[in-house]
C-alpha cells in the first residue's frame, strides 16, 4: 500500500465508527493513579504510536484495550465489544483472538519448534484443519523472513528471530488489530531494524496498529497519529508530522529534544522557559 493509498484510506476511516475508543479511563493501584482520564482513537488502518517518559502509563493502556487490566472508571470498546463490561474468561478469550499483542519478552514456547509455535493457536484455539494452520503459518515465516527457521528451537534464535516469530504467532490468529509493547526494547542494535522492518511492512499493508515505542524516528515514520502521553494522561495528540514536526506542547517538544537529540527537528521553543518534567513514578504495573 503506498503513502497515497494510505493517506486515501485513513481518510475514508475517518468517517466510519474508530475500531478503537477508550474514553476517560482511569486505572489505579491501590494508591498509585496509573491512568487518569485517558482518551485515545485508533481508527481501522492507522498505525498509531504512543511515545512518552518510562513509567508514563503506555504499556498498560494496551493491557486495558484487551482486558488484562481493568479499569476503575471510563469505556474501552474495541468494534462492538464493550471491553470494561467484559466479566467472563470465555468473553476475553473472544476478544483476544481478535487482537494481536507482541510483548516485550517472546513468550514462545521453548519446547516446540518455530512452526508448531505458529500452529498451536490457530488449531487448539480457533480450531482451524491442522494441515490449512501450517500453510498459513509457513506464508507468516516467509513474511516475517524467517522461512529457513521452521525446524528450530526458539533457544537456538537470536533475539530479533524470536521477536519476529512473536510477531508472526500473533498474526496467525488473523486478527484485525495488532498491539505491539516495546518489542525492540530488548534487542541488540543489530537486530532492531529486522523487526522494525516487519512492522513497517505490516503498516503499509495497512493492518490497524498501535505501538508503543521509544524508536522515534520510526514512530514518525510511520504513525498517522501520536499520543504523548506523560504522568497517566495524554498531553498531546495529532498527526504524526506536527507531533514531530510543530508539537504545541512545551512538554512534548522537551521529551522529543531529549528523544531525538538536541538537535531535533520541532518548532522553535516560545519565550516562557520550558518547565521541568512533571513529576511521575515509575511504576512497575505500567511496564
Amino acid at each position: 500500500m503506498t503513502a497515497a493509498d494510505r493517506s486515501s484510506a485513513t481518510t475514508a476511516a475517518a468517517h466510519e465508527a474508530p475500531l478503537v475508543a477508550l474514553r476517560d479511563v482511569h486505572l489505579r493501584f491501590g494508591a498509585n493513579e496509573v491512568l487518569k482520564g485517558i482518551d485515545l482513537v485508533v481508527r481501522r488502518g492507522e498505525a498509531v504510536s504512543i511515545i512518552g517518559p518510562s513509567g508514563s502509563g503506555k504499556s498498560t493502556i494496551l493491557r486495558c484495550i484487551t482486558g488484562l487490566l481493568r479499569p476503575q472508571r471510563g469505556a474501552i470498546r474495541v468494534g462492538d465489544t464493550q471491553v470494561d463490561a467484559l466479566r467472563s474468561e470465555a468473553e476475553l478469550i473472544a476478544l483476544r483472538k481478535r487482537v494481536g499483542f507482541v510483548f516485550q519478552q517472546y513468550n514462545l514456547f521453548p519446547h516446540l519448534t518455530v512452526l508448531e509455535n505458529l500452529v498451536i493457536a490457530p488449531t487448539r484455539v480457533a480450531g482451524r484443519d491442522r494441515a490449512a494452520a501450517q500453510r498459513e503459518a509457513r506464508a507468516l515465516l516467509d513474511k516475517v523472513r524467517l522461512s529457513h527457521k521452521e525446524a528450530a528451537y526458539p533457544g537456538e534464535l537470536s533475539g530479533g528471530q524470536q521477536q519476529r516469530v512473536a510477531i508472526a504467532r500473533a498474526l496467525a490468529m488473523r486478527p484485525e488489530l495488532m498491539l505491539f509493547d516495546e518489542v525492540t526494547s530488548a534487542l541488540d542494535p543489530e537486530t532492531v531494524g529486522e523487526v522494525l522492518t516487519v512492522i513497517r511492512d505490516l503498516v503499509q499493508e495497512g493492518l490497524t496498529c498501535v505501538l508503543v515505542t521509544h524508536e522515534m524516528r520510526f514512530a514518525e515514520e510511520i504513525s498517522d497519529q501520536v499520543y504523548f502521553t506523560e504522568a497517566g494522561v495524554i498531553v498531546e495528540h495529532g498527526p504524526a508530522p506536527r507531533i514531530f514536526g510543530q508539537p504545541e506542547s512545551e512538554r512534548t517538544r522537551a521529551f522529543l529534544r531529549r528523544a531525538l537529540g538536541e538537535g531535533a527537528r520541532t518548532a522553535p521553543a516560545r519565550p516562557a522557559p520550558i518547565p521541568e518534567a512533571l513529576p511521575f513514578e515509575r511504576l512497575r504495573f505500567a511496564l
